[in-house]
């Protein structure tokens, strides 16, 4: 039985999709399809989480399609307009977790360079004893090296652990390395998913 968590930050403890932002860029919704799915698309994103700057990332970019110069830009200059608030049933999680003297970790796919106005973004935040961000690692889930770097660096037992996350794929590499999982779908899942284990 678990007895400590493991958290995925991005749409589990706070929402984030480049459509948040870029559906105010784009008057047209075929135009914004367009632009996320063969200019800033999720597979060159992914760079950022890999700890590629967000200069360095935007270069090629503006190269292949300086037409789109404003809006490349805006992935960086506009980043915090992606997101659309936290999620309060994985907040009071946190918060409940705390009370009842639960050690939580935070394990993120998320660039350097934002990071910390992310967690500034929720006073849970504050009860996750320590970080494992991609960005500074250079290695990004579902690589099972990023599990293994997490397991080591906290003293996890992975049988011990409750892994929450929303990708299908990095709870099934966190479930071939044994860690006890849930896939965040539903935030109203998750209490139920905690209580149980007996966590609350």
């Amino acid at each position: 039985m678990a007895s400590k968590l493991l958290w995925d930050v991005g749409n589990v403890v706070v929402r984030w999709n480049p459509r948040t932002l870029y559906s105010q860029v784009f008057e047209d919704p075929a135009d914004c399809d367009r632009f996320l799915s063969a200019v800033c698309t999720m597979d060159w994103h992914t760079a950022h989480d890999r700890g590629v700057t967000f200069a360095d990332n935007r270069a090629p970019l503006l190269a292949r399609f300086p037409e789109y110069a404003d809006q490349i830009h805006a992935w960086e200059t506009r980043w915090w307009d992606m997101f659309s608030g936290t999620i309060p049933e994985t907040e009071a999680a946190i918060e409940a977790l705390a009370l009842r003297g639960v050690p939580q970790f935070g394990l993120t796919n998320m660039s350097r360079e934002t990071f910390p106005g992310t967690i500034a973004m929720s006073p849970a935040f504050r009860h996750i004893q320590a970080f494992v961000v991609s960005g500074d690692e250079g290695l990004i889930k579902p690589d099972p090296a990023i599990f293994e770097l997490t397991r080591d660096r906290f003293g996890l037992d992975p049988a011990d652990t409750l892994f929450v996350d929303d990708s299908a794929a990095n709870i099934a590499t966190a479930q071939a390395l044994g860690f006890d999982t849930h896939h965040f779908t539903d935030p109203a899942a998750l209490l139920p998913a905690l209580e149980a284990r007996g966590l609350l």
